[in-house]
C-alpha cells in the first residue's frame, strides 16, 4: 500500500525555519520523483520542489529558490524539505506527493498519483 506521511510542520516567526519530512512506503523511490507541495487558502496547490532519488536531479520553482532546500535519504525513504527564513505568504498547508520519474513537468500537480495528508505550516509573530 503506497502511503506518504508528512511531519515537520507548526507555528513559527517571520525569519524562522523548518524541516519538512516526507516518509514513504510501498514503493520504491528510485522509479518516482517525490514533489512537495504547498496550498494556501483560497489559492491553486503549487509545487516548490521535487527530487528525483534515483538521479539526485531536484528541481525548485522561482519563488522558493535561495529559502527552500530539498534532500532524500534513500535508506530511510524519506524526502526533507528545509525552508529557512520563513514570511507570512509561506503559509500553507505543505504536501508530498509522487510521480512516475518520466514525468516532463515535475513540479505540476496534475503529474503526481499519490499524495499525502499534508502538514500545517504557519508564519506570524
Amino acid at each position: 500500500q503506497v502511503q506518504l506521511v508528512e511531519s515537520g510542520g507548526g507555528l513559527v516567526q517571520p525569519g524562522g525555519s523548518l524541516r519538512l519530512s516526507c516518509a514513504a512506503s510501498g514503493f520504491t523511490l528510485d522509479y518516482y520523483y517525490i514533489g512537495w507541495f504547498r496550498q494556501a487558502p483560497g489559492k491553486e496547490r503549487e509545487g516548490v520542489s521535487c527530487i528525483s532519488p534515483s538521479d539526485g536531479n531536484i528541481y525548485y520553482a522561482d519563488s522558493v529558490k535561495g529559502r527552500f532546500t530539498i534532500s532524500g535519504d534513500n535508506a530511510q525513504k524519506t524526502v526533507y524539505l528545509q525552508i529557512n527564513n520563513l514570511q507570512p505568504e509561506d503559509t500553507a498547508i505543505y504536501y508530498c506527493a509522487k510521480a512516475p520519474i518520466w514525468s516532463v513537468r515535475p513540479l505540476l500537480p496534475a503529474e503526481y498519483d499519490s499524495w499525502g495528508q499534508g502538514t500545517q505550516v504557519t508564519v506570524s509573530s
